[in-house]
């Protein structure tokens, strides 16, 4: 499965935030135009090889703050067996499926099945609750299904923001003003910090995700408009599009250009 390096020339926008005068969005032109698509159930072969049925949900979320858990725990309180595979059995609590890493931090809570390490939402392949809403893959995403709501409604944080990786600078000028700079880019291997290098597998720099129809500026729109509100992504449409029209080299991501080819 060929991967890119994951070096190489990027296109980059930098414009004010319309709805903040104190931020400016930095933008990855490259990623956000590129043909990537979340290929889960389809040819995923998971981050690690020995579960391949899992994806990239094999380690538990990290919550992102206590908003994000009390969010998720709300939309705990609405699963029930038909959506989740391994939903512990009896009256639920919090400690069934939240628990702390080696550095106290909380996060969903990890399970073995069938060899097979994941998050405790994550469904396999073979669940079929009879509700037509089964199969392999998370648990809360599939609520949102049901539901009729976007899932990012009802997944932790950075389930839902992968592979999009948002990031805050303090940036002062040279006449001593600041700004707060917001990076919005690739989540590529390095994302996961160290360990990301040792990933078996991992989609963003690899052709066999680089087959949507559509650019990720337009696939994932509910997603950047939650992460950088309204006004700002309709001027990063404005500009991701220019972008295409440019037909620049550096508006095709690697990846996306070999999957072209």
């Amino acid at each position: 499965m060929p991967e890119v390096p994951l070096d190489f020339p990027r296109a980059w926008v930098e414009f004010p935030n319309p709805a903040d005068a104190d931020e400016v969005l930095r933008c990855d032109l490259t990623w956000l135009t590129s043909s990537w698509t979340c290929i889960f159930g389809t040819g995923c072969a998971g981050i690690y090889a020995d579960a391949p049925d899992v994806g990239c949900c094999t380690l538990g979320a990290h919550f992102a703050d206590d908003e994000d858990e009390e969010r998720v725990a709300a939309a705990v309180e609405r699963l029930d067996a038909s959506l989740w595979q391994h939903k512990p059995e009896g009256k639920l609590a919090r400690k069934h499926w939240v628990e702390k890493d080696d550095e106290g931090a909380r996060k969903t809570r990890t399970v073995e099945v069938d060899g097979q390490q994941s998050c405790v939402f994550a469904n396999r392949p073979g669940f079929h609750p009879g509700n037509g809403i089964g199969g392999g893959g998370c648990a809360l995403h599939a609520l949102a299904v049901q539901e009729g709501r976007n899932p990012l409604e009802t997944k932790p944080d950075v389930c839902w923001q992968l592979p999009v990786r948002r990031t805050f600078r303090d940036v002062e000028r040279p006449d001593g003003s600041t700004y707060t700079e917001v990076s919005i880019a690739e989540y590529d291997r390095r994302g996961w910090g160290p360990g990301g290098h040792d990933l078996d597998w991992y989609c963003t720099g690899n052709t066999e995700a680089h087959v949507a129809a559509e650019p990720v500026f337009i696939t994932y729109g509910p997603e950047l408009t939650e992460l950088i509100g309204a006004e700002a992504y309709a001027e990063l449409v404005r500009h991701c599009e220019a972008h295409v029209r440019s037909r620049s080299a550096l508006a095709l991501h690697p990846a996306s250009w070999a999957h072209e080819d």
